[in-house]
């Protein structure tokens, strides 16, 4: 069962379409103190923003695969989370490759901006850091 109620979305400020979608979360993104290119999905069909809890959500045809550098990361068909300065929680939606494994990801977060490290963590507590100018490299788009 999808998060994004009916109720949810009468308090949001919701958009549709892949243009005006990319715009308003690299927008957002940047305003929080994270990399824009960090959650970059491709054929977005909605995305939402209910500013006074912080939740957001994007929904899109297909599963993707992107690759940072050297990181795989796949996003479901929504990926919903609350946003916070600097901090990405209750992740949902999006899954990291590791040594062969899909990891699934909850939390991601920059501590003491401007650092220049960004940290991944996972329901389990597990974390991992990558510089964040990987999230503002060119990315390699598939359908997973």
């Amino acid at each position: 069962m999808s998060p994004v109620t009916a109720e949810m979305k009468a308090k949001a400020e919701v958009f549709y379409g892949d243009e005006i979608c990319r715009e308003k979360f690299m927008l957002l993104m940047s305003e929080i103190g994270l990399p824009d290119g960090l959650l970059l999905l491709q054929d977005i069909e909605e995305c939402g923003y209910v500013k006074d809890i912080g939740f957001i959500w994007l929904k899109h045809k297909q599963k993707r695969e992107y690759r940072f550098d050297n990181i795989l990361v796949c996003y479901d068909t929504e990926v919903t989370a609350y946003v916070e300065p600097n901090k990405i929680k209750k992740l949902t939606g999006v899954k990291a490759k590791e040594f062969l494994i899909w990891i699934t990801l909850s939390e991601i977060f920059v501590r003491n901006p401007p650092a220049r490290w960004i940290t991944f963590k996972t329901p389990a507590g597990l974390s991992k850091s990558f510089p964040t100018s990987v999230f503002k490299a060119q990315i390699h788009i598939s359908a997973a």
